[in-house]
């Protein structure tokens, strides 16, 4: 991805190295890998944590100082902010609406978030009560090295996914997903959890489809990163690492070929009208 040299968003808020103590966990950062992915499957990461010895010991990034790398993650992740922040407001303004930008909280470890605890066991999340996607970077790269998401525009498709979060919470999706889900049975919440999903993928992709016309950021095999980012946490290539059966009715986020569908439609079409993935045959 070409990132260098453009702009950064304002809207960054960087609490690495100053999240207090970390965790040493006896089984090993696999555990913990374990542990985000069953959350991102609607699970409790508390129910693989509990069961491993912990122990505190000092965050590397606790003195506050950050090395070359992380600073260089650090201006990366602004620089894709930025360019959602650019896309957003102009296809809000062409809608005749005003885009609410959110901010993007980067943590080391834990934090705390207004939806609650936030750790680098949750994986990437956006948060609706204040509108801010919470990210540990050093749990990313841990997470791309498991699951092979490797690649910058990877990293930069995730980040777009949550930012799509944000969107639909402007307008008004996740609130009517919220109302509906108390009234339904597992099944259909499931349902509801994975069209929401879909649709973020989706946004990510008119993201990328408006950045790459508007600033041509793409470099070769940028979209083929992307996608296989999206086909990475396909909710049945993860259960098939971490319980060695598919299970589709606890399905939450969409296969790994519903997943890089929605994010291709979405790069390939630009069009936010495409995008009702409630009412398309997703399951």
């Amino acid at each position: 991805m070409l990132w260098k040299g453009r702009r950064r968003s304002a809207n960054v808020e960087d609490r690495r190295g100053i999240g207090g103590r970390g965790l040493a966990v006896g089984g090993g950062i696999g555990a913990v890998i374990v542990a985000a992915i069953i959350l991102l499957l609607g699970g409790n990461p508390d129910d693989v944590l509990q069961n491993v010895p912990v122990t505190g010991i000092e965050s590397p990034l606790s003195s506050g100082t950050l090395s070359a790398e992380d600073r260089e993650m650090g201006d990366f992740v602004s620089v894709v902010l930025a360019d959602t922040e650019d896309v957003w407001n102009a296809l809000f303004r062409q809608a005749g609406k005003t885009y609410r930008e959110p901010s993007l909280v980067l943590f080391t470890d834990q934090t705390a978030s207004t939806c609650g605890y936030a750790s680098g066991a949750s994986g990437p999340f956006y948060c609706p009560a204040d509108e801010k996607v919470y990210i540990d970077l050093g749990f990313f790269r841990q997470l791309q090295s498991q699951l092979g998401a490797s690649g910058d525009f990877a990293m930069a498709y995730v980040i777009a996914h949550e930012v799509g979060h944000h969107v639909q919470n402007l307008l008004g999706i996740i609130d009517q997903v919220n109302s509906m889900k108390p009234q339904l049975g597992e099944r259909e919440a499931n349902r509801l959890s994975i069209c929401m999903e879909l649709q973020a993928d989706f946004l990510a992709g008119v993201w990328a489809h408006h950045a790459q016309r508007l600033k041509g950021i793409l470099e070769e095999g940028d979209v083929e990163e992307a996608v296989n980012a999206a086909a990475a946490v396909g909710d049945d290539r993860i259960q098939r690492m971490t319980r060695g059966a598919v299970v589709p009715d606890s399905f939450t986020h969409g296969t790994s070929e519903q997943r890089m569908n929605w994010f291709l439609k979405g790069y390939r079409s630009g069009d936010v009208g495409q995008g009702d993935t409630f009412n398309a045959e997703v399951l």
